[in-house]
């Protein structure tokens, strides 16, 4: 299949809004609550400076607390704590380095830009409430992040303009990606099924097994004698998909639960299973279409692969420009490594 990272789109900044915005979704609103995390006042501690700029341990907490929020359910063994307490703090400074070199150019509109971002972030909440409540999760107010967001349009303006414009893919570049990583551009093998489910609760006996494993055998004598499948799975599933009539649409082996996978792929189009049992409870399944396994073209992949590229080259020159950077630059490290 086509793997997801060449669905990426280019990095064009290492900057800590996206980072913020992220963390100011909606989807990650449960990852902590608001604490009392960012009101001591150690945290105006400087932990670096960058050519004279401090960087708070605030920031530093902060920068730790997002990163970890685009990693739901992982945890940081002690022993590495520090470690990542290091890089966190090196994208601290990286982004830094980067802000202040972009400092240098003017951008256009920059305070219609960062209105306009701001706005958009705002959008992504049910009401001001949650919004607010996000900002305090993560120690912000509005002000902060309309900072955040005017210092990320600077940066990603200077590496559009300096680095991202000097990137370039070549023609062979795409064609050498592409035959060499013949396994990302293989599209699997694909099922169109519908099916019926008579579901049970996980904590289930036994005797409301046997009537829901009856009802499923019964609906199925049905379906044998002609019934409508759509009809019988509107007015009997279980699932949200009787809505559509039973139907889950396209799905590749991986998705479906393996008892579930086994009976589906083993059906020829058109024709129904027999009563499958899974964790769910009791399934009938129609196989209704199938899309053999085919090898993507170039030519169908050409954008994707560009774009893949482009990214990773787009971060190597970064890194490289910022490496260079740092060796200019006068950064004191002063966080305790105890």
């Amino acid at each position: 299949m086509i793997h997801s990272n060449l669905l990426l789109k280019p990095m064009i900044a290492v900057s800590m809004l996206a980072l913020f915005v992220s963390a100011c979704s909606p989807g990650t609103s449960n990852v902590t609550p608001p604490s009392a995390e960012f009101s001591s006042p150690e945290l105006k501690n400087t932990v670096a400076r960058v050519n004279g700029t401090d960087i708070t341990l605030g920031e530093l907490k902060r920068a730790e607390k997002i990163l970890m929020a685009n990693q739901p359910g992982v945890e940081i063994p002690p022993a590495l704590k520090k470690e990542f307490e290091k890089q966190a703090l090196n994208q601290l400074i990286s982004s830094e380095l980067l802000f202040q070199a972009g400092q240098k150019f003017d951008v256009k509109d920059l305070d219609k830009q960062a209105a306009d971002r701001l706005e958009k972030i705002k959008s992504g909440f049910a009401d001001a409430k949650d919004y607010a409540k996000e900002l305090k999760n993560i120690g912000m107010d509005e002000n902060m992040l309309r900072d955040y967001t005017r210092r990320d349009l600077v940066i990603a303006n200077f590496v559009n303009t300096n680095i991202a414009s000097k990137v370039t893919v070549s023609e062979v570049d795409i064609k050498t990606f592409y035959d060499q990583n013949p396994t990302n551009f293989i599209k699997p093998e694909q099922l169109r099924a519908s099916h019926i489910l008579v579901g049970i609760d996980t904590k289930a006996g036994v005797e409301e097994k046997n009537k829901a494993r009856e009802k499923a055998e019964k609906l199925h004598k049905e379906l044998v004698n002609g019934a409508d499948f759509v009809k019988l799975a509107l007015e009997n599933s279980t699932c949200p998909s009787s809505k559509q009539g039973g139907d889950l649409g396209y799905f590749p082996k991986g998705k479906m639960v393996p008892q579930f996978e086994q009976a589906a792929f083993a059906l020829e189009v058109g024709k129904l299973s027999g009563v499958v049992e899974t964790q769910f409870g009791f399934h009938i399944i129609k196989l209704t279409d199938r899309i053999k396994a085919e090898t993507i073209s170039l030519s169908t992949a050409h954008k994707k692969i560009e774009e893949y590229l482009m990214a990773q080259k787009t971060n190597a020159a970064i890194s490289d420009f910022v490496g260079e950077a740092r060796k200019s630059a006068k950064i004191d490290m002063l966080l305790s490594q105890s």
